[in-house]
């Protein structure tokens, strides 16, 4: 077992890859009661078209299929799993996003045996018409519910606006419409392409023994079959640089306008170290010019130009990434041309200086550092940046690395006016 220790961070993590390819990773922390464990497959909704496991040809499944995958892993002949967790005391869960699917819980008590439950449930795929056309009712009034909320909207909006080809643009529950094209099937193609141990990773954080826990897995997994690892293929279009569309208005039940500004990233054939310091690069850009302290921010307040729900972010997989800058407000039009103001100004004359990059450095080390007092953050972010071939623990030293040039270089990906996008959720016009 491979042990790596991060002394700047006073953690130690254990590692192993075994025979079926299944990569298992654990880090005990000290004066934790609760254990915390995660059962990820790299395979997310855009993930729509690829060549399964044992064939030649590429095959596109219907949109939304990862989730639906997701919510049917739950369901047995036997029952639903949740009971078993529930039975020996656990919390468990599942989410899925563009990229991955994860599956957890978390537990005080029986570590072993929810170990065991989990790694079961994920490992033994059961799919029938009956069932696949049962839940198909199930996520068509989830997909009702998040069409009927503002802030979802508005989110996917800006992305589908932003990307013309990218399966990205499209919402990861898919349609009522592509669901209802699901089948058991498609279910099995999938699970068993994306589903095999070479494809997914186990990580354990918090109360536990690093050598107990990895026999007890090493252990599970001899005692059931795999085929061999095989690569997976997959393809995605080719995406222009600039946005699929300017600009989208929406009509919805708001009391006040929902404004949000899309940047679409054009660097996105980045991995490991390289994609980690442009991750960070952005998001220090971002907390410079739109972060609390910034000039935009205190003339967008003091203007009423943006309110407590003002927000900004940045997203980066491979093949994919967009920031977004966001807020409630009764003037978009000129919060519109603030952010343009903002951004094209630092275009033509850049002002970000040393002394700025500090700040924001420091700023940003400490809210890692308090987000390691969280075994859920560091459990899905783990995973999420293993996916990319990056370490969580590598952000402070690639932070304290970060020179001016790095970011000047970041902003450049994306500055162009081309590959912005505006999405404004505005109020329904009244009846006559």
């Amino acid at each position: 077992m491979e042990k790596i220790t991060f002394d700047n961070l006073q953690e130690t993590l254990f590692h192993e890859k075994l025979d079926n390819g299944l990569s298992v990773y654990i880090l005990p922390k000290r004066g934790f009661s609760k254990t915390y464990v995660t059962f990820t497959t790299k395979y997310g909704s855009i993930d729509r078209t690829f060549i399964p496991r044992g064939k030649k040809d590429f095959v596109t499944v219907p949109d939304g299929i990862a989730h639906f995958l997701e919510h049917k892993m739950f369901d047995k002949k036997e029952g639903d799993v949740f009971q078993k967790f529930g039975v020996l005391g656990a919390s468990a869960n599942a989410f899925t996003s563009f990229t991955r699917t994860s599956y957890l819980f978390s537990t005080t008590e029986n570590l072993y045996e929810n170990t065991k439950v989990l790694l079961d449930f994920v490992q033994e795929p059961y799919f029938t018409k009956e069932k696949v056309d049962k839940e198909k009712g199930i996520i068509a009034q989830e997909i009702t519910m998040y069409d009927d909320n503002p802030d979802w909207r508005n989110y996917f909006g800006t992305i589908e606006s932003l990307y013309k080809e990218h399966p990205v643009r499209i919402d990861i529950a898919g349609t009522i419409d592509t669901i209802e094209e699901i089948t058991a099937e498609h279910l099995y193609e999938c699970y068993e392409t994306f589903y095999h141990p070479s494809n997914m990773a186990v990580f354990v954080i918090g109360a536990v023994d690093p050598d107990e826990m990895m026999n007890f897995i090493k252990e599970d997994q001899k005692g059931k079959e795999f085929s061999e690892p095989e690569e997976i293929t997959r393809e995605f279009p080719e995406e222009p640089l600039e946005a699929a569309t300017k600009k989208t208005v929406l009509e919805m039940d708001v009391q006040r306008p929902k404004f949000n500004f899309g940047m679409k990233c054009n660097r996105t054939d980045l991995k490991g170290e390289d994609m980690l310091r442009q991750d960070l690069a952005v998001n220090l850009v971002l907390d410079i010019l739109f972060g609390r302290t910034s000039e935009f921010y205190t003339n967008a307040y003091k203007n009423n130009l943006i309110d407590e729900t003002f927000h900004y972010d940045f997203t980066l997989e491979k093949g994919f990434g967009f920031a977004t800058v966001e807020s409630d407000t009764e003037n978009p039009t000129d919060l519109e041309a603030a952010i343009q103001k903002t951004i094209i100004s630092e275009v033509e004359n850049w002002t970000i200086t040393e002394a700025d990059l500090e700040r924001a450095r420091k700023r940003r080390i400490g809210q890692f550092m308090r987000s390691l007092n969280s075994i859920e953050f560091i459990s899905n972010q783990f995973t999420a940046y293993n996916f990319n071939d990056m370490n969580l623990f590598d952000v402070v030293p690639t932070l304290e690395k970060m020179t001016l040039d790095d970011l000047k270089d970041a902003f450049s990906t994306i500055s162009s006016v081309e590959s912005h996008t505006v999405m404004t959720i505005v109020p329904k016009a009244k009846e006559n």
